[in-house]
């Protein structure tokens, strides 16, 4: 007798082997989606924390632009950035809002607006980073 599978049993092998890709498939673009939105949102909180040091530990005014393509840290009268990355949307996720500008004193809080709210979305993934004035940052699930 000769050892090995019949076309039956290989024919349902596969059958049931897509059966479950399909159902597993959506689940793990919404689990990649999840966490490239927490990336994002991640990236900005650290950008943050960056601009806030380095305020402090120059003791110059650190100016933090958080924008769809970009991410940068300028010391107040300085032209080139200090710290440049890439922004939400290298990675295809959506920063809604205009492009915010956020001047920290070299005493770590900010100067002029108050809070600063971005939110961050990828299909039905979102993230909200919400700034304070006095440097509290946190990060809300799927506002």
């Amino acid at each position: 007798m000769k050892s090995g599978f019949t076309l039956v049993e290989v024919a349902l092998a596969l059958a049931v082997a897509g059966l479950l890709l399909g159902i597993a498939l959506p689940r793990f673009t919404a689990v990649k989606q999840e966490l490239a939105v927490e990336r994002a949102a991640l990236a900005i909180a650290a950008a943050h924390r960056r601009a806030r040091t380095l305020a402090i530990s120059q003791g110059h005014p650190a100016i933090l632009a958080v924008a769809e393509r970009s991410l940068r840290i300028t010391l107040a009268g300085e032209a080139q950035p200090h710290w440049a990355a890439p922004g939400p949307l290298e990675q295809g996720i959506a920063l809604t809002g205009a492009p915010r500008d956020l001047t920290f004193s070299p005493l770590g809080v900010t100067t002029g607006l108050s809070n600063a709210t971005f939110r961050l979305n990828l299909g039905a993934a979102s993230r909200t980073v919400v700034l304070s004035r006095l440097g509290r940052l946190r990060i809300v699930r799927g506002q």
